[in-house]
């Protein structure tokens, strides 16, 4: 599995990219975290504004609760977002027509700059959109000094 930017003008995003993913050939599926009926719900939409005071990760994660999805720091400065939503359990009398939603493991990675407060990161979940909220350093401008001009 390798590492690649989903956006190249954005050197912060970070996507886990299967290069095997969609293949019809069984390939050594342990390497990975994912499995193959999981591809439609892997790159979960992820948007990321950066305000005075914070960035602000937003993720549309519909239908999923609170305890499926894990938001975690690590490396020191890369924010991890990711979750599961359980497959509906089949029944032996029921006969499927469609089936459109997604489910399975996602996995999205940021790599966070230096100004952010990754110690007091925070999370919520509402109406299945979580919002974590990652708190920037101040800024200390340097005092500029006036010399005096001698002569």
């Amino acid at each position: 599995m390798s590492i690649v930017r989903s956006n190249i003008f954005d050197p912060f995003s970070l996507d886990v990219w299967d290069p095997f993913q969609g293949f019809p050939f069984n390939t050594n599926r342990s390497l990975t975290t994912f499995d193959n009926d999981t591809s439609t719900f892997v790159n979960a939409r992820i948007d990321w504004k950066e305000t005075p005071e914070a960035h602000v990760f937003k993720a549309d994660l519909p239908g999923m609760k609170k305890e499926e999805v894990k938001v975690e720091v690590e490396e020191g400065n890369v924010l991890k977002i990711s979750g599961q939503r359980s497959r509906e359990k089949e029944e032996k009398n029921d006969k499927w027509h469609r089936v459109e939603r997604s489910s399975g493991q996602f996995l999205r990675r940021f790599r966070l700059p230096e100004n952010a407060k990754v110690d007091q990161v925070k999370a919520a979940m509402e109406n299945g959109v979580l919002t974590v909220t990652v708190p920037k350093e101040e800024v200390k401008k340097p005092e500029a000094k006036a010399n005096e001009i001698s002569g």
